[in-house]
């Protein structure tokens, strides 16, 4: 007959340490097998920028602040991890639609991120259009995109060429000029651009004495510059961006213009060109949403990791690639990662409100940013914020059916 024995002696802490020793040894030898943890599949993004040419360093920042945005969130957004594709679009229209369906198409990439060239932009939302491809514009301004081509599937972080420059038509008549000069690249982003100052400026009681172009991506500008010497206008107001702003600005200066006809402008004219441009750029006056010395807490943040990432200063092009990324996180952390459901994703998208570096941040019913635009001055080889030009602006919108 066999007996049980219980020990009624209590346990003491070294007999408990000696026996928890033989157990994990025991569980050294024999494991029991754990379920495998299915690791969600990478969400694929198409960057379409371009990464050579006039506007190289304008792609790149903006690259540079998505890649940020979501290292900081550990490399995933919304529970997904990102994946990269990139192609160049090298800012040429005729090359658009084939780069657009390579990434479509052969890469099979879940959205498109780009571009910096109207143009292309425009050749990238048809095909987002037809394929039903979600595609986020991270500053292309062409009013079409978020106007008569709006749709549920394309966004825009950026601006609309109305947007930033319908506000200094008021500024400038209110600083007391009355017959202005107007000059920019003869393409969509130029003539929208001057011809939505042309509509602020005329509307609050300006005249526009000249319109002055030349084909992009020409830099010639000495014929121009003349000409407007010639008109000796109250102010000229300017659209260039990368390394054609370098020069137009310099040029004007080396003419001796920027000492008696003050130069007004869309903000790219300084924004990323400062350094290049040096001293030629002081006292320039440019209209756009985002000023380099804003005072908050989303933009101090953001300047101190984009200078530890790339060693570089921050500025408009890549905090819209920042935003990008953080309009992209609101639609999948909607979903919990599930950027199928296009519904709720493009919804939650729309939606969105948040702090970015530029100020507050919320989106139309045509999926164009509403946000501040600002008045800043070159000084100090910043271009630092002098007032808020407009509050909340809000694109029109013209055409679009969403808005309507």
């Amino acid at each position: 007959m066999s007996q049980s024995i219980v020990s009624s002696r209590p346990l003491d802490r070294r007999r408990f340490l000696m026996g928890s020793a033989g157990a994990l040894a025991a569980g050294a030898a024999f494991r029991f097998p754990t379920p495998a943890i299915a690791q969600p599949a990478p969400l694929k993004v198409g960057f379409m920028l371009p990464y050579s040419g006039t506007f190289a360093k304008l792609g790149k920042f903006i690259d540079d602040g998505f890649r940020l945005y979501v290292e900081q969130q550990g490399g995933s957004l919304g529970g997904r991890p990102i994946q990269f594709v990139q192609v160049d679009d090298e800012s040429k229209p005729e090359s658009a639609t084939d780069n657009m369906n390579r990434l479509v198409g052969r890469e099979k990439v879940d959205v498109v991120v780009g571009t910096v060239h109207s143009g292309v932009a425009m050749a990238m939302v048809k095909v987002a259009r037809d394929t039903n491809t979600m595609l986020i514009i991270p500053n292309a301004g062409v009013n079409e995109a978020t106007g008569p081509l709006c749709a549920p599937n394309i966004f825009r972080t950026s601006f609309s060429n109305w947007q930033v420059c319908e506000p200094m038509g008021k500024v400038m008549f209110d600083e007391g000029r009355r017959n202005v000069v107007t000059i920019t690249w003869r393409y969509a982003a130029g003539q929208q651009m001057v011809g939505a100052f042309a509509e602020g400026f005329t509307k609050a009681g300006g005249k526009v004495v000249e319109e002055l172009a030349l084909p992009f991506p020409e830099v010639e500008f000495q014929a121009l510059i003349t000409r407007i010497a010639t008109l000796k206008p109250d102010a000229v107001f300017a659209f260039f961006a990368g390394g054609g702003a370098v020069k137009f600005v310099k040029d004007y200066a080396a003419a001796g213009l920027n000492k008696s006809v003050p130069l007004y402008g869309a903000g790219f004219l300084t924004d990323g060109t400062i350094p290049a441009q040096g001293e030629a750029a002081n006292g320039i006056k440019t209209t756009l949403h985002y000023a380099d010395n804003l005072d908050n807490a989303a933009n101090k943040s953001f300047l101190t990791a984009f200078k530890a990432k790339t060693g570089q200063d921050g500025d408009i092009y890549a905090v819209q690639g920042f935003d990008a990324a953080a309009l992209m996180a609101a639609g999948l952390s909607a979903t919990k990662g599930d950027w199928g459901a296009r519904a709720q994703v493009a919804a939650a998208m729309q939606a969105a409100k948040f702090d970015s570096p530029r100020g507050p941040l919320s989106f139309s019913k045509a999926n164009n940013p509403v946000q501040n635009v600002y008045l800043r001055e070159v000084r100090n080889g910043r271009n630092e914020l002098v007032s808020v030009a407009g509050q909340a602006v809000s694109d029109p919108a013209r055409g679009c059916r969403a808005q309507s």
